[in-house]
């Protein structure tokens, strides 16, 4: 536990301390978020990159406590690339279609270095007698998927100021939590989670509103992707009963916003990658919470999520299908709640 917690206090020192540079460099190139039209909530033009400093601190941080082999290797290449990717599109948007190759580019780098999910725990173990489902070949696009599709989905929940940052940290502590608990099976899991914990809570107080500056997509990126390769390390292949659900827990918040915008548009006719303001931020300031608030809010749905990811490892086996169950019924009402919000809306504006 000692070593954890100096990797943890350690990353946020350090991504403390360059956040400011992050800043000063951001500003040195233009690299600025300027509020041109009605999905930005900020008010005022924002440096970008302060997702620099939270790699940084993370890179740092695994190169002193951890040891390096070849898998460790590959996530330092495919975060590398991903950040890369971020730092340019900050600079100068990419399209989306770049965007995306260079996220497959990143996430091969890791499949290549030996990190794949091979297959799942069988969630109805006790009606078929299979423990495993063993994915086989299928484990590469699946694991691509996991990777690109995380990767994104923290891209799209950074909206709001120390939104992305904030519930990347619960993801992190919560992931942290169930590999203490799962056990030595999660290798190099609880260190790498305090790491990634500690440089985004160090990089927070410049980024909680009022914003100094913004992450970017150098920094939500880099998270979904760090995150996504975490799991994909240990708790997807716990033997826990339905452990698959143990990460989409952890990172329910943008893993739920994410869907919905892809059903949103889908049901819209228009593209699933194409950019609106219909995400879970938007729809809370639309309802008059203040960024705070709204931030806040995202926040203890977050960690209630967390809680419940932890709860899939502890509880007793029919408690747990009855609070997986549960989960689903809320998620389903929330949407049909937001998607009434939606039409209502729409009739007030067309009155």
């Amino acid at each position: 536990m000692r070593n954890y917690m100096m990797a943890f206090f350690f990353s946020v020192v350090v991504a403390y301390l360059t956040t400011p540079i992050a800043k000063k460099w951001a500003d040195r190139i233009g690299a600025i978020d300027i509020p041109e039209d009605d999905r930005r909530i900020h008010l005022k033009p924002t440096p970008l990159l302060g997702g620099l400093a939270i790699y940084f601190a993370s890179m740092i941080s695994i190169f002193l406590f951890i040891p390096i082999d070849k898998k460790i290797f590959g996530i330092i290449m495919g975060a590398t690339v991903v950040v890369a990717c971020g730092y340019f599109d900050d600079i100068k948007p990419l399209s989306p279609k770049t965007k995306l190759a260079i996220q497959i580019l990143a996430a091969f780098l890791v499949i290549y270095s030996g990190i794949r999910i091979n297959r799942f725990t069988n969630p109805l173990v006790f009606l078929t007698g299979v423990k495993w489902i063993e994915l086989g070949v299928f484990s590469y696009p699946v694991t691509l998927l996991w990777i690109v599709g995380l990767t994104n989905a923290f891209n799209l929940i950074d909206g709001l100021d120390g939104l992305a940052a904030g519930v990347s940290v619960i993801s992190s502590m919560t992931l942290f939590a169930a590999a203490i608990l799962l056990g030595p099976e999660q290798q190099y899991v609880p260190v790498m989670t305090a790491i990634l914990a500690g440089s985004t809570l160090g990089f927070l107080p410049y980024n909680f509103n009022p914003a100094k500056i913004f992450m970017g997509d150098t920094g939500a990126m880099f998270l979904g992707f760090m995150l996504s390769v975490i799991s994909a390390i240990g708790v997807l292949k716990s033997a826990t009963a339905l452990a698959i659900l143990v990460p989409v827990f952890a990172m329910g918040l943008p893993i739920i916003d994410t869907a919905f915008a892809m059903i949103r548009r889908f049901s819209n006719g228009k593209s699933v990658i194409e950019a609106d303001n219909g995400h879970l931020h938007h729809k809370l300031i639309e309802k008059g919470y203040s960024q705070k608030q709204a931030v806040l809010t995202l926040y203890s749905l977050s960690a209630v999520l967390g809680i419940g990811a932890v709860a899939i490892i502890e509880v007793r086996q029919r408690t747990l299908y009855f609070l997986v169950f549960m989960v689903f019924i809320v998620t389903f009402m929330g949407f049909k709640y937001l998607k009434s919000y939606n039409k209502d809306n729409k009739n007030k504006m067309d009155a």
